[in-house]
C-alpha cells in the first residue's frame, strides 16, 4: 500500500443504511491506518433525504407521511449543513480520509467539484464568502452540487453530491432544499441542454479531480477487495437514523 494513493471504490447503487455503516467501517480502518484514504462513490437507491445537524423544523414541508407515500425515506445524520436529497441520476461520493482543517476541507471538496464540471462545459464556483448556508457549487445562483461532512478523530466521513441528470431535480422541489427556500437546483444535464455526460461519465472525473487535489494517485478496486481491506480493521460504533434504529455491524 503507497501512501499516496487514493483506493476509489465504485458501488454503483446503494442504500443510504448500507453505504453509512460501509462509510463507518472504512473510516475505522483508516483511522487505525490500515488501508489509505478512500473515496467511496455511488448513486444512492432507493432515493432519501437526510437531514443534517443544522436542520430545523420546516424543511421537510409536505410532512414525513406524505414522502413516505413516494417512497422516499427520511433519516438523521451527523454531518454538517442542513437537508437534502439523494437518488438515482446523483453521483454521491463519500472521501474517507484524514484531514487536519475540516474548513480548508470542504473548500478542497468545493474546489475539487468546481474543477470537474469545468472539464465538461460547466461553469461553476463556490460561495463560501456568504457564509454556510452557501456551502456547495454554483452556477451562477443555481446549486448543482451540494457539500456536508462528519470529522472523527481526524477523518472523515459523508461528502459531496453532484445532480448530474434532470431526474435528480424534481424532489428538491417538495423541501426546503438545503435550507434556503427560494435556491433552484441545477443539474449537468440542465445546465449543458444534453444528457450526453451520465454519472458514469462524472465519476471519474471527479475521482480523478480529487485524487489531484489531494496529491494522491488514484488506484481503483472492488467492493471484494475493499473487504478484504476491512476484515483486520477494529469494529465501528452503531449509527444512529432517523427511526432510531441501529443498524447493525
Amino acid at each position: 500500500m503507497a501512501a499516496s494513493e487514493l483506493w476509489v471504490c465504485n458501488l454503483e447503487a446503494i442504500g443510504y443504511r448500507e453505504a453509512l455503516v460501509l462509510q463507518e467501517r472504512v473510516r475505522a480502518a483508516r483511522q487505525a491506518e490500515l488501508i489509505p484514504d478512500t473515496l467511496l462513490l455511488l448513486e444512492h437507491r432507493p432515493a432519501v433525504y437526510t437531514r443534517g445537524r443544522r436542520s430545523a423544523p420546516g424543511e421537510l414541508s409536505m410532512g414525513e407521511a406524505w414522502y413516505a407515500e413516494r417512497g422516499i425515506e427520511i433519516i438523521d445524520t451527523d454531518r454538517g449543513g442542513k437537508v437534502t436529497y439523494h437518488g438515482p441520476g446523483q453521483l454521491v461520493g463519500y472521501p474517507i480520509v484524514r484531514v487536519e482543517d475540516v474548513v480548508a476541507y470542504v473548500r478542497l471538496l468545493e474546489r475539487t467539484l468546481v474543477e470537474a464540471l469545468s472539464r465538461i462545459g460547466v461553469s461553476a464556483r463556490a460561495r463560501d464568502e456568504e457564509g454556510p448556508d452557501y456551502t456547495g457549487v454554483w452556477v451562477q445562483e443555481r446549486k448543482i452540487a451540494s457539500i456536508g461532512v462528519h470529522v472523527a478523530r481526524g477523518v472523515t466521513t459523508h461528502g459531496f453530491a453532484v445532480n448530474v441528470e434532470a431526474q435528480a431535480l424534481i424532489p428538491f422541489g417538495w423541501i426546503v432544499a438545503c435550507g434556503l427556500p427560494d435556491v433552484t437546483m441545477t443539474s449537468v444535464e440542465s445546465e449543458l441542454g444534453q444528457d450526453s455526460v451520465t454519472v458514469s461519465d462524472f465519476r471519474e472525473l471527479a475521482a480523478a479531480s480529487l485524487a489531484a487535489a489531494l496529491g494522491h494517485e488514484r488506484r481503483p478496486l472492488g467492493r471484494d477487495q475493499l473487504e478484504d481491506a476491512l476484515l483486520t480493521a477494529p469494529a465501528a460504533g452503531p449509527v444512529e437514523t432517523a427511526l432510531g434504529s441501529t443498524a447493525p455491524r
